[in-house]
């Protein structure tokens, strides 16, 4: 049997669920009494799943880092979710969200996997609408749809600009009736910095309390890891301060593999950089793309005075504005997928038509749709991104076009998992963007929320009971064990050797140090040399880092800056194997551009006869080179094209 068995269903695609679902095994309710499940993370995909294996009537012990689960950076997400419901009329269906969202990750996700994601959609506006999340609706009190980019079709819904919010105060109330029940202990302000294996099965974590410095042993009988991506790693992203990717790193370290981690999404409509002080970067949500332009000056010598001050965008005229991804990409136009409209605005300001005093940054403009629609119709769409924009750039969007350049987003890469959300250690699963499932090379706007809750609701809670049911005689899992022992120790003393560096240089000097690396050569573009520079680099900070880091504070206490001086640590390493994963795959694909393989016109160029397979790297310990697996990807649905949206 192959190290990587996805445990794909047999079959025609529609029917793999249904009949997966009728084939795996069940746990009684009795016996559900008996097991308990550890959720790390309280995101969306966290939060529903621990609220639905709690209702089902495991066990359940939730974790967060934050002071409530509902601080989780789900918050953050603004602009909607995607479901196949065709309320619009517009031939949308299954199979069509299914394909738009295979052919958006070009091609480098299982067909399997994102085909239950699109069948599974509309059961997650039906569940968030009962619990009462405020979807925007039309006059008639129907449930309203945008549309987002790299689709034909409107099947995003929103909640104006602050759908995550929404639909994660959607789960956290079911995750606190959990709670009220004594169904679900939670534990805030706890950070997970190792996962336990016994006998070579999950069987609980080590947590730092985070307000006493404190460090705690976990059982259960299961793990699943629901925090996110990896973004953070670059420094500057659009990723709350605290997101990062060590749960997943330290599951890494226990045998989890790593999969396709140098597949990250960079967002085309974030606020540009100002200044070299800046500690994070603020998102425009991609549905502002439905009625903003996007555009460059035509000439040149615009572009130079706009970025002098000389002038200002509402003094060049129509006629002398490049709409330069209508004229590109005509069939779909500003809404073509993020990783395109990202290297076309990349483009543009190398060219030297960037507006801002720095050359980066493209304008987003309302003028048209306000003229259309009228003022009243984009307030109500996107007043709250409008207010929140002029707030920190002191422009008034209404009046002047938006500025807007692309930044690191999300984690299309993870951990792998197979079929059930179970990654190569048993007993532990991936859920959410800390996977690498259902986005392949890029993922398409509002997919996000769908996957998290898709996750959450609708699968792990049947999958996990095919695993949990071969472990109803196992008893409580004792966390005096010799292996929660030795996890305790190793944790304690890598948290004492950081402390006692006792060096001379704060710990986001190397982050920062770290980012600019990140951006410069694991990038938006990225080539063999400066992969190679990279992982060099990355080497040399790292060294210095554990020189030369210092952490003010106690270390049995509040102190934030021994939490990130961990964080940082893996993200030393995570940027390691990016940059080795990124020099590996030496083809262009989605949000992985490689300068070797492009088109003519400056396009993503894939290599399907020698990539087209998930990357799947295993840990084989510190300062050993890790090793490439890979799962060949099967295509028996879809045909691999080229990507087009021309």
């Amino acid at each position: 049997m192959s190290i990587l068995d996805s445990k794909i269903p047999q079959g025609p695609l529609a029917e793999k669920w249904t009949k997966h679902k009728s084939a795996i095994k069940v746990v009684s309710p009795a016996n559900k009494r008996k097991l308990e499940v550890i959720v790390v993370g309280t995101g969306l995909g966290g939060a529903s799943a621990a609220a639905s294996l709690a209702e089902l009537g495991y066990k359940v012990k939730a974790f967060c880092y934050q002071d409530s689960p509902r601080r989780a950076h789900s918050i953050a997400a603004q602009g909607g979710i995607n479901a196949a419901k065709n309320y619009q009329n517009d031939n949308d269906s299954v199979f069509r969200l299914f394909y738009d969202t295979i052919k958006g990750g070009d091609y480098r996700a299982r067909e399997a996997n994102v085909y239950r994601l699109a069948e599974v959609s509309p059961n997650i506006i039906d569940q968030c609408v009962a619990q009462g999340v405020p979807f925007g609706r039309e006059y008639g009190g129907l449930l309203d749809n945008r549309s987002f980019g790299g689709v034909l079709v409107s099947r995003t819904f929103y909640a104006r600009g602050q759908t995550g919010q929404q639909l994660l105060i959607g789960a956290y109330q079911a995750l606190n009736r959990q709670i009220a029940k004594g169904s679900v202990e939670m534990y805030n302000r706890h950070e997970m910095l190792d996962v336990v294996v016994v006998d070579g099965k999950a069987r609980g974590i080590i947590a730092r309390d985070l307000v006493s410095g404190k460090i705690k042993r976990f059982g259960a009988h299961a793990v699943v890891v629901a925090t996110g991506g990896y973004g953070n790693v670059f420094f500057l992203s659009t990723n709350a301060m605290g997101s990062n990717g060590s749960a997943a790193w330290q599951c890494y370290k226990k045998g989890a593999f790593m999969s396709n981690p140098c597949f990250v999404q960079i967002h085309p409509t974030c606020i540009p950089v100002h200044g070299d002080q800046q500690s994070k970067l603020t998102l425009m949500s991609e549905s502002l793309r439905n009625d903003g332009r996007v555009w460059v000056p035509k000439k040149k010598e615009d572009a130079v005075k706009l970025q002098k001050g000389e002038i200002g965008p509402n003094d060049i005229a129509d006629e002398d504005r490049d709409f330069y991804l209508e004229r590109r990409y005509p069939s779909y136009g500003n809404l073509v997928p993020r990783d395109v409209a990202s290297r076309a605005a990349k483009e543009r300001c190398d060219a030297g038509f960037g507006v801002n005093a720095e050359g980066k940054a493209v304008f987003l403009d309302f003028k048209y749709s306000i003229e259309r629609l009228g003022k009243d119709v984009i307030t109500a769409r996107y007043g709250n991104l409008f207010q929140m924009y002029e707030k920190i750039t002191d422009t008034d969007p209404y009046k002047e076009p938006m500025m807007i350049y692309p930044a690191i987003h999300y984690s299309m890469g993870g951990t792998w998992v197979d079929y059930n959300l179970m990654t190569t250690v048993p007993g532990l699963y991936s859920i959410g963007e800390a996977n690498f499932s259902d986005h392949g090379a890029n993922r398409l706007g509002a997919s996000a929320l769908m996957q998290g809750l898709a996750d959450g609701y609708f699968v792990l809670p049947y999958t996990i009971g095919d695993y949990l049911a071969d472990e109803i005689m196992t008893p409580k899992t004792d966390v005096n064990a010799p292996e929660f022992v030795e996890a305790e120790k190793a944790v304690t003393d890598r948290i004492e050797k950081l402390f006692n560096v006792k060096g001379s240089k704060p710990v986001d000097y190397f982050h920062k140090k770290l980012g600019h690396i990140m951006w410069d050569y694991v990038g938006m573009s990225r080539n063999a040399e400066g992969l190679k520079k990279a992982i060099e680099e990355i080497k040399v900070i790292r060294e210095e880092f554990w020189k030369d880091v210092r952490i003010p504070g106690e270390l049995d206490n509040l102190n934030p800056e021994l939490e990130k001086a961990g964080r940082v640590a893996d993200f030393l390493d995570i940027g390691e194997l990016m940059a080795r994963d990124a020099l590996d795959r030496n083809e262009s694909c989605g949000g992985h551009f490689r300068e070797e393989s492009a088109t003519e016109e400056g396009e993503a160029k894939r290599n399907d006869e020698q990539f087209t397979y998930v990357s799947c790297w295993e840990y084989k310990g510190e300062g050993q080179e890790p090793v490439l697996h890979k799962e060949d990807l099967v295509f028996e649905n879809v045909k691999l094209t080229q990507r087009s949206y021309k």
